[in-house]
């Protein structure tokens, strides 16, 4: 059993990451909010003021595999501090960003950040945290954090623009994400030296980077620029040959950048589909809600981030819930029961997405949705970093992140083109109930994805198989963080 200073060093560890974490989410939503004074203060036109969100989704996706993979071989810690960095810089060089291109390139560059970040953070838990119950509950408060983050950062991004102006929402980043990592340099255990010296897999690296860059990419401007356009076809043609050539290098590689014998462990390739699945179809409902209150029933930024406050204690309840579950039943249980009350509550959500319904017609569907969506958020990640070896957390937290990442951009591709249907042409009240009227549609659709996630689930073994051994050129004993703050 640990001692109490060991207890109490991995609780300040765990705060940190949690930490980290609820700086990741809460740029994930910030900056929703200060689109309209964005484009108006630096000539944005409307249809362009995307492009502010979609450079981070666009590099944020496309760098996950080599940030988690730069994990594994560079140092965890060293990659979790350069990510923070990443964040602070460039959120100071988008809040003083003179015209558009300054802050589309700043967001891309915080995208490499967010790339980077989680799958090291996700990694450091995994390897400091062992297996079980200990490593369960450091998830779930990891998950906690983030749905935190989701709600302050709509509310705060409203009230900083409301009464400080859209270069705020760019600068609170700056301060908690420097603290962060310089705590981390005192709290979270240095990264330990590797065995035999081992190739970062070059050519690998750069294939999957730039064709998962370019597939995310076509995903998110499909909608906005037209599917057919020259762009959009162009990034699905390069994708396709970026990433075909990345499998035929990962097959000749002595030390590929992503082992496909990893794909053998049934929890990490269950993990990674239910992490698809989960975006494309729980990950899309903000947007429509958004949406909805917005657009369709008129919020302002702040009622906007406050309804989403009930959502967000939801989803926290439910990722606890899901590490409870977990520890009691297994993760095959959980993800089954967090995916059943997600059907249930995203059906009987649907119904709120009336134009002439108020928001207490929305209120039991959160809950319930909410609840269900926390408890798979905390199983989906247990399952895929069950049986992986310590040394290659980092890989496979990075394939996970970036089914996530690109089951988001198809879900939203998919479900907006459906959500348009039939407004094309249409003012005022009519537009307001055509658009009700194709997100009700879309939300019941999406509950009815989430069945796929149940069906997923079902091919989870009862109980997961031993963590694997490591391989003959990797570091033996046991998981890095955990050697290394039983040196200190």
């Amino acid at each position: 059993m640990s001692s109490a200073p060991a207890r109490r060093r991995h609780g300040w560890i765990l705060a940190l990451l949690a930490l980290a974490q609820l700086v990741y989410a809460l740029d994930l939503n910030i900056v929703f909010v200060a689109l309209p004074e964005i484009g108006s203060e630096l000539g944005f036109p409307g249809q362009t003021q995307q492009l502010v969100v979609s450079a981070y989704v666009v590099f944020a996706g496309g760098f996950l595999l080599f940030g988690g993979r730069a994990a594994d071989l560079l140092g965890r810690r060293r990659v979790f501090v350069l990510a923070l960095v990443l964040y602070a810089v460039s959120s100071l060089a988008g809040g003083l960003a003179p015209n558009a291109a300054v802050i589309i390139v700043a967001r891309a560059v915080q995208g490499i950040g967010g790339a980077l970040l989680l799958p090291a953070t996700l990694s450091l838990i995994n390897t400091i945290f062992e297996e079980g119950p200990r490593r369960n509950r450091a998830l779930a408060v990891w998950g906690g954090a983030g749905a935190s983050g989701l709600t302050i950062g709509a509310l705060l991004g409203g009230v900083l623009t409301e009464n400080f102006g859209w270069p705020a929402v760019f600068f609170v980043n700056v301060p908690l994400a420097g603290l962060v990592a310089l705590a981390s340099l005192f709290v979270i255990p240095r990264d330990s030296a590797q065995g035999a010296r081992r190739r970062f897999d070059l050519p690998g690296a750069l294939s999957v980077t730039a064709g998962a860059t370019l597939l995310v990419f076509g995903l998110v401007e499909g909608p906005e620029l037209g599917w057919d356009s020259p762009p959009v076809i162009g990034a699905f043609v390069l994708a396709v040959a970026l990433l075909a050539l990345f499998a035929l290098v990962e097959a000749r590689s002595a030390d590929p950048l992503m082992p496909f014998r990893l794909f053998r462990n049934r929890s990490l390739t269950v993990g990674m589909t239910v992490t698809f699945v989960y975006m494309a179809t729980f990950g899309v409902l903000p947007y429509f809600l958004t949406v909805l209150m917005q657009s369709v029933h008129g919020y302002s930024a702040l009622q906007t981030g406050l309804a989403f406050l009930l959502p967000s204690i939801a989803i926290a309840i439910g990722t606890q819930l899901g590490e409870r579950f977990a520890t009691r039943v297994g993760t095959r249980s959980t993800l089954l029961t967090g995916f059943a009350v997600g059907v249930l509550g995203t059906a009987v959500l649907a119904f709120g997405f009336d134009s002439e319904a108020g928001y207490g017609l929305l209120v039991p569907g959160l809950v319930v949705s909410g609840v269900g969506q926390g408890i798979v958020w905390t199983s989906m990640w247990i399952a895929a970093a069950t049986g992986t070896p310590a040394h290659e957390q980092g890989i496979a937290n990075g394939i996970a992140s970036t089914t996530l990442n690109i089951g988001n951009a198809i879900g939203l591709a998919v479900f907006t083109a459906l959500a348009d249907l039939g407004t094309e042409g249409l003012t005022g009240a009519a537009l307001r109930a055509a658009t009700a009227e194709g997100e009700f549609l879309v939300v019941l659709l999406t509950a009815a994805g989430m069945v796929t996630g149940l069906l997923v689930t079902l091919t989870l073994r009862r109980r997961p198989t031993p963590p694997a051994g490591p391989d003959d050129d990797a570091p033996a004993g046991p998981a890095d963080g955990e050697e290394a703050l039983a040196a200190r």
